[in-house]
Order: structure tokens, then sequence, then C-alpha cells
């Protein structure tokens, strides 16, 4: 398929609009406030604290100046409902979706882009965005992706697997002697007692598996792409065998945020 490319905000200037930005997960809501390619404050909360939700949105709106909009990116439909129905009691606006109200703002080369995760196409577009060349995204979170951008700035697809705490969480849900472990840097090569040795294996396994990929997509591209790290476990992954060449802030806000700045260029609009 050929894909279709949306207009690069910074090549005709990104308005100055703020934005509320939500990237809305499976067990977390994360926002910040977002103006060009800079995110501010940036917090998170469980989708079920609705109090906490409605007084942190009412702050951070209050804190912006007009124009300004409330954009999310979302994978869980439950929790976006609930996003949709604290930002309208607390600062009584609607919320923009990107991938409904919102064009996607990255081109995609693979078939079915609405089945992918917006939250994955927010990454690899402000990654793309800030970057202008080939690049791989690892966003480490409750799941772990790492997902391929063309030079051309076409989302080539990528790997989805579980993210750390949800790898201790299996091994202690799914056997009867095993700890709830919190993952963490390993103390050394061997694990010299139960925690260590699931923490050991835990890290050892995501960086084993974030090369193993990457070395995989650099075969296919025929060269080595630049690597960036986000995500709530990108400074406990690190940067293993100096494949990392960037831990990035909170892409995925700056990556709903540029879904907006895209829109309100190709709709000529302020």
């Amino acid at each position: 398929m050929t894909p279709s490319h949306a207009h690069d905000p910074d090549a005709e200037g990104l308005p100055l609009a703020y934005v509320l930005a939500a990237d809305i997960g499976n067990t977390r809501i994360s926002l910040g406030v977002v103006q060009g390619e800079t995110a501010y404050a940036q917090v998170s909360v469980a989708p079920g604290d609705r109090a906490a939700l409605g007084e942190l949105v009412k702050q951070m709106w209050e804190a912006m100046t007009p124009p300004r909009r409330v954009v999310a990116c979302s994978v869980a439909p439950t929790s976006l409902e609930v996003f949709r129905q604290v930002v309208q009691e607390a600062i009584d606006e609607p919320v923009a979706v990107v991938g409904e109200d919102l064009p996607l703002p990255i081109a995609v080369g693979i078939p079915h882009p609405e089945r992918i995760g917006t939250d994955r196409l927010c990454c690899a577009a402000a990654a793309y965005g800030r970057l202008q060349q080939e690049c791989v995204v690892v966003d480490l979170g409750t799941a772990i992706t790492v997902d391929c951008v063309s030079n051309e700035g076409v989302f080539l697809g990528g790997a989805i697997l579980p993210g750390m705490r949800m790898q201790a969480r299996a091994l202690h849900e799914g056997t009867a002697k095993l700890p709830d472990v919190e993952p963490a840097e390993p103390e050394g090569v061997f694990g010299a007692n139960t925690v260590e040795a699931i923490r050991s294996g835990i890290v050892a396994g995501v960086r084993g598996a974030v090369r193993s990929l990457v070395e995989a997509y650099a075969t296919e591209l025929n060269q080595w792409p630049i690597v960036v790290t986000t995500g709530g476990d990108a400074a406990l992954f690190g940067n293993p065998e100096g494949i990392v060449q960037a831990q990035a802030p909170p892409l995925c806000l700056l990556g709903v945020a540029r879904a907006l700045y895209q829109s309100l260029v190709e709709n000529d609009r302020p």
C-alpha cells in the first residue's frame, strides 16, 4: 500500500496553542501540558481515582493560557469514557481523541492502521518529528513496544512484549512459591536469592529481547537506526551495550499534541 503523508507542522510553523495531553493506558492516565515541542508538569493517576484526576485536570487547565485544548490518545475505552466525564465535570471542555476526532499523527505503512494502538503511533510521531530520520522507539510501560519508523517518516510496525511489572506479576500469580517482586537493577550477574534471580531474569530478558529486535530491524533497513527509549521503566532499562542513543521525555504526550497541531495546520486554523 502507499501511505498518505500528513503535513509536518514543523515545516509550516507549530501553532503555540497549549495542549492538555492525556495518554490513557490500561492502568494509568498520564497527563502533561504541552506547548510546541516541550512538555511540562507530567503526572500520572489511576483512572478509578476520579477526584484526584478531576483536581489535576482543573489545576493544569487553569495554568494554561488560551488558546488551549484537551487532547487524548487511548488504548482503554472504559478509562477514556471516565476521562471524558471527568473533564466535562471539571472544566466543561470537550476531549479531542487521536484517531477519532483527530487524524493519526504519522503515516502508516501497514494494513489496518486503525487497529494499531494510538499510543504507539503518537510515540513514533514525536520521535520522528525530532529526529527526522529512521528510528526505533522503545516504550517501556505496562507493556513494552519496540516500533520502527522509516527515513521517510512512515510507521513500519514493531513488536509488543509484557512490561517488567507484568512479567513479575505473572511469575507470582502463576506459581505456588515465587514472590511478587518489584523490578530493579540486579545486584550482580548471578541471582543469589529468589528475588534477585527474578529481577535478573526480567531485566536481562527485556534488554536481550529489545536488542534482538533492533538488530532484526537494522538488518531489514540495511543500517542501524537511532534507538530512543521512553516510558516509566526507561531508566531501569538503561543503555545495555550502548544501543540506546537517547532517553526521551514523555514522547506519547508530545505525539498527542502533535496530532492536534497537524490538524490545525491542515485546516488552516490558529
